[in-house]
């Protein structure tokens, strides 16, 4: 059996689990209160766990794998490996000083002190670009910091910067840049380890879809060749006579990002009746 530790609350903990419905793993119900679920069609459990202690657990192989921020697995320096990036919970760590405060350039954080929960990451930069400041650890509510004297600035999380600007703060330099990703112990034995091939490639299919859209659509015949170099799709379109004489239904896959572009450059060739679908699974 594979196990996994998962982010027991919180927006990060939501997605994952989304995710791994979206791999067709069901859980029972109730296994968050109980710190622990188990898998009803493919062989895993689930350990909720504080997203800290993750990585330690993951090193110590009590679980074979872990879903984690990059940042967490940074901090805490513990010996996992990455095995998959998963593309959500996505954010940066950053410098952020009161507005009122000037900022020019990292110089003018000499003689500083900074509040943060990330010590670690704050001091290897720090020392990177030879910085002379002082770290205050704090855990929860760094924004809060300046305002009180606690520091001069601070070192946290930033998705939107709406609580920073909430808190009367700025942001002024991007450390790093994070997302959720897949960690596994170095140390992972054979069957956890095919276990967690499978549970990846189901991954892949389920990132790949939400990136695609499927796409039908009528096409006069002497535009066929013209639609075809505008939708290649995985090797190429699948076109299919309609009933009307002169005319084929084309069949393709676009990418999410190219769907409004693309759609033009059909309407401009003949196209019509375009339909847009999502896709559950891509498998390449």
């Amino acid at each position: 059996m594979l196990t996994v530790a998962v982010q027991k609350s919180g927006r990060l903990s939501e997605k994952t689990m989304e995710l791994l419905r979206e791999c067709g793993i069901n859980f029972q119900n109730g296994g968050r209160e109980k710190l622990k679920a188990v898998a009803t069609n493919f062989p895993m459990e689930i350990l909720f766990l504080r997203d800290d202690d993750i990585p330690e657990c993951v090193a110590d192989g009590i679980a074979h794998a872990g879903v984690v921020g990059e940042n967490v697995v940074k901090e805490k320096k513990r010996d996992v490996q990455v095995a998959h990036k998963l593309g959500f919970a996505r954010c940066r760590l950053s410098l952020a000083v009161p507005k009122s405060m000037p900022f020019q350039s990292l110089a003018d954080l000499n003689g500083r002190k900074i509040a943060t929960s990330f010590p670690n990451i704050l001091k290897e930069f720090l020392e990177k670009n030879a910085i002379q400041a002082e770290i205050h650890e704090i855990n929860g509510s760094v924004e809060i910091a300046p305002s009180i004297g606690l520091a001069d600035l601070i070192f946290d999380i930033v998705s939107t910067g709406s609580t920073l600007l909430s808190n009367g703060l700025k942001e002024v330099h991007t450390v790093m840049r994070s997302e959720a990703i897949l960690i596994t112990t170095p140390s992972l034995p054979a069957e956890a380890a095919e276990l967690l091939d499978k549970l990846i490639f189901r991954i892949q299919a389920a990132q790949r879809a939400a990136s695609y859209k499927y796409i039908l659509l009528n096409a006069p015949n002497d535009s066929i060749e013209k639609i075809s170099a505008i939708l290649p799709g995985m090797k190429s379109p699948t076109v299919m006579p309609l009933a009307m004489e002169g005319w084929s239904s084309v069949h393709s896959v676009i990418k999410e990002d190219d769907f409004w572009e693309v759609i033009e450059k059909l309407k401009e060739n003949g196209a019509q009746g375009i339909l847009v679908i999502p896709i559950e699974k891509m498998i390449m």
